[in-house]
């Protein structure tokens, strides 16, 4: 007897590749900070004395967090394609499966144009919001000015990785986030350290790692699924039908996203004001909170490569009509995020100390995040429901769902805001953090019957 079932082999096929491709993402970054965290320095070709190593290190911060809000926004390209193409892949509609692709690129493209055309509003915009020197404004409007021009390529991979999941298949946007990054890094270092260049090599790396990033995953399309296209059967309607249906405000495509952007909006709205409680009470609690919260990421890495397979899973028994095997799926990933959960509930407890350590050596951060690791080991248990009902509930395409859960759970957290934080302090911002993850995964829980009977 196997000692995974076939529902085992499916989920674990789509979620390892995935987590694979997330943690190539903080590679990627921190040899960027690397790189520009020389260029002040006198060694070597990109020696720049008059200014220091710091002002590049916070322009590639300044900049990189700006595309990674603007960026995240547009996330429901992935996610809204991702869900209706599993159900479409589910009930063998092929040509609803080329649609969505052509569709959701349309769409990409579309609003990449547009953000494209404001960027200098939104440069401008975010370089007034944020208030840094004005050496280190200037270098991340020169980086921001360079990448702004991937912002198709960006776009039309969510679309095309959203495209992937949803059609079972994780592996081919591992093998281009795998080629992306490390691109990205020989590129970079290639620009800077051979030819020279400073903030702006950093930036043309990035930038040429994205074009060929889109470019190979047009190829492996093309190579893999063009059957889909060429049958006898197959009639493409025309660009202006196309073009009507991904632009259509009332469509069901468009609704979705849209709720789906709403979500995003208040994820971001969370985050932005746990990082901005935790500054106001100094740069130690600062500190401490950016430490913790990296131990979340790695665990969001995971959680997200199982939330991929539920998306996927879940999306083609619902297209299939298959309740029995969309309810098993749900009931193994659960399985599987409890005993992910637990193991990270016991690295954390054995070895939080020594990762903590090695993020920094601060004696002053250290001593502090002592009092506040505990709740490092509350993240895991209280997270691992909203990871997974977000992949299930994007695969059964209830956006809508998902949005009330994210509002219900944002309001709890800004009553902790407002109401624990003057009496606790950092712990009261921690205490509002958990509960509102645990909210997102109890509130989905409640409405799952919803959206599967």
């Amino acid at each position: 007897m196997p000692i995974l079932s076939s529902i085992d082999r499916r989920i674990l096929g789509i979620a390892l590749p995935s987590i694979v491709s997330n943690i190539t993402v903080p590679l990627l970054g921190m040899v960027d900070v690397a790189v520009t965290g020389h260029m002040g320095s006198s060694d070597g070709n990109v020696a720049d004395i008059s200014l220091p190593a710091s002002y590049y290190v916070g322009a590639i911060a300044v900049g990189g967090m700006l595309f990674n809000i603007i960026y995240w926004m547009f996330g429901f390209l992935r996610m809204g394609t991702g869900g209706e193409t599993a159900q479409a892949w589910g009930r063998r509609d092929l040509d609803g499966v080329v649609f969505l692709l052509v569709r959701s690129l349309l769409l990409a493209f579309v609003l990449a144009l547009l953000l494209m055309a404001l960027s200098p509003l939104v440069c401008e915009g975010a370089l007034w919001y944020i208030a840094p020197e004005t050496e280190v404004a200037a270098l991340a409007r020169t980086y921001f000015n360079i990448c702004i021009w991937g912002a198709v390529p960006a776009l039309a991979l969510f679309a095309m990785n959203g495209w992937y999941i949803g059609i079972q298949n994780s592996r081919f946007p591992m093998i281009v986030a795998i080629v992306q990054n490390l691109l990205n890094i020989i590129c970079s270092l290639l620009f800077v350290y051979v030819l020279g260049m400073r903030i702006e090599g950093v930036a043309f790396g990035t930038l040429l790692a994205q074009w060929v990033a889109f470019v190979l995953a047009l190829l492996l399309c093309q190579r893999y699924y063009g059957r889909l296209w060429k049958r006898e059967s197959f009639c493409m309607p025309s660009f202006g039908q196309l073009f009507r249906q991904a632009l259509a405000p009332r469509s069901t495509t468009n609704r979705q996203n849209f709720s789906l952007f709403l979500r995003t909006l208040c994820l971001i709205v969370v985050h932005f004001m746990f990082i901005a409680a935790g500054a106001a009470q100094g740069s130690v609690e600062l500190a401490v909170n950016t430490l913790l919260m990296q131990m979340f990421t790695i665990f969001s890495y995971f959680m997200d490569g199982f939330a991929y397979a539920g998306e996927a899973l879940v999306g083609k028994a619902i297209g299939a009509a298959n309740g029995g095997l969309c309810h098993s799926v749900v009931r193994r990933l659960f399985q599987w995020g409890g005993v992910l959960a637990l193991l990270f509930v016991a690295l954390y407890a054995l070895g939080g100390e020594w990762f903590l350590s090695f993020l920094t050596d601060d004696v002053q951060v250290l001593e502090t995040v002592s009092s506040y690791r505990h709740w490092t080991l509350l993240l895991p248990v209280c997270g691992v429901a909203s990871f997974l009902w977000d992949g299930i509930y994007i695969g059964a395409t209830s956006p809508r769902l998902m949005l009330l859960s994210m509002v219900i759970s944002m309001v709890l957290f800004l009553t902790g805001y407002y109401l624990i934080i003057p009496f606790c302090g950092n712990h009261g911002l921690w205490i509002a953090f958990l509960s509102y993850l645990a909210c997102r995964g109890i509130v989905q829980t409640l409405t799952y019957r919803k959206i599967i009977p």
